[in-house]
Formats: structure tokens, sequence, C-alpha cells
């Protein structure tokens, strides 16, 4: 398969490179930052996932090697812990152009190249910060929000192009996301969860290797949190 996968540099991004990577699929990655291309069947572009140009090349740069993309998976995304009444405009911004503007952009250029074929897989992230109403996560909340009615509508607008739209909902997972959340705050969020842990990579891939094995043609427009939300 052909795997294009956003924010790939580090963290689960580069786990699911690697982990589709052992598969023997080849595996398109991109970040703000660039790495080695470490990898025979990895290719890296280093990119704002809210540049819409940028975007555009690099799916131009996929059509003209392979004709094709089978499954997109939007893993790009940041975080920012702040009181409602302390965010300033600009970290609103940022974090609606990265999760929100990130995810349309990338949703709809591979669903161009997908329809080609009349068959493929998005898989989106979403946070269970969002049906758990955090404080502190408004903003972040917000964007995944938007980002989980952006799948679920485009599910409907995709699914006769042959094109399943899913998201993913993961509990936290050791990453730089939530590298500077106070322990205490984040052991009070796993308390919430029927399951009361962080959550792993692999937690992670399991969920998304379910959603783009061909026997889920029939699953489409669903929102997994992991950990018992």
């Amino acid at each position: 398969m052909i795997i294009l996968i956003t924010g790939s540099s580090r963290g689960i991004g580069r786990y699911l490179a690697e982990h589709y990577l052992s598969q023997g699929h080849i595996v398109f990655g991109c970040s703000r930052s660039t790495i080695n291309n470490y990898h025979k069947n990895y290719s890296h572009t280093p990119l704002d996932v809210a540049d819409e140009k940028a975007v555009k090349k690099l799916f131009s740069s996929i059509r003209k090697k392979h004709h094709k993309l089978d499954v997109l998976i939007n893993n790009a995304g940041i975080a920012s812990m702040n009181h409602l009444l302390l965010t300033p405009v600009k970290t609103l911004e940022k974090i609606m152009q990265t999760n929100f503007t990130g995810t349309f952009l990338f949703c709809r250029e591979a669903a161009k190249l997908m329809k080609k074929a009349n068959t493929g897989r998005i898989v989106n992230f979403t946070t269970v910060a969002k049906p758990l109403n955090l404080e502190g996560e408004a903003i972040y909340a917000a964007s995944k929000a938007a980002v989980e009615s952006l799948t679920k509508i485009s599910a409907k607008e995709f699914a006769p192009l042959g094109i399943t739209v899913n998201a993913i909902g993961p509990t936290p997972i050791d990453t730089d996301l939530i590298k500077n959340v106070p322990e205490m705050k984040m052991q009070q969020l796993i308390a919430k969860q029927a399951i009361a842990k962080k959550g792993s990579f692999e937690d992670v891939s399991n969920v998304i290797d379910f959603y783009i094995k061909p026997q889920s043609q029939f699953i489409t427009g669903q929102i997994l949190y992991l950990g018992g939300i």
C-alpha cells in the first residue's frame, strides 16, 4: 500500500511510519522539521500542513510517482494548555490551522487522488479532551471537535467514491504533546477513563490497522476513543 502520514518525524507519527514500513508498505511522511529518509521505502517532505500550496505539491509528487494513494493518516497536531481567559488569539489560530485546516487540506487532496481507484482509507486524529470537556483544553478540544464533524460529514460525501473516513481519539501517550502537562493534572485525566492508565503506540496502531484493512470497507464516519471514555 501507499500510505501518507502527517507529523511523521517523531512520536506517534514516527512510530506509525516505522510500523507500516516494517510490513513492506511505501510510506510518505511530512512535518515541519527535516529528517533523513531512513528507509528505502520512506520519503519525507518538510512542510506546514496548513500551507495549501505545499500540500498540493506533495500530493502531486505522490501522484507522479505512484498514481494512487491507499491510506492517509492525519496524525499531525499541536496542543496548548491554557485557561480560556489566558489564551491569546495567536494560540487559537495556530492550533486551528494545524489541527483543523491541515486535516481538511489533506482529506480534500487525498480524496481527489483516491477517487481515481474508487477506494481509500482516511484516518483522522481527535482526542479524549473533547468528550471529557477538559478544563484548560478549550481551544485544543474545539479544534478536534471540528475534526470530528469533518470526519463524519466527509465520510458521507466520500462514501460514493469508495473512501472511508474514521477517527481515533487516543488517551494520553508519552509524547511531546503532553510533556508539559503537570503530573497531578495528568493523573486526574487518566482517572476519568474506564481503564485508568496511559495508552501506548501499539494501542493506536491496533485501531488504525483495523480501520484500514480491506474487510473494514463497511466502516466509516466512526470516532473511537481509547481507554473507555
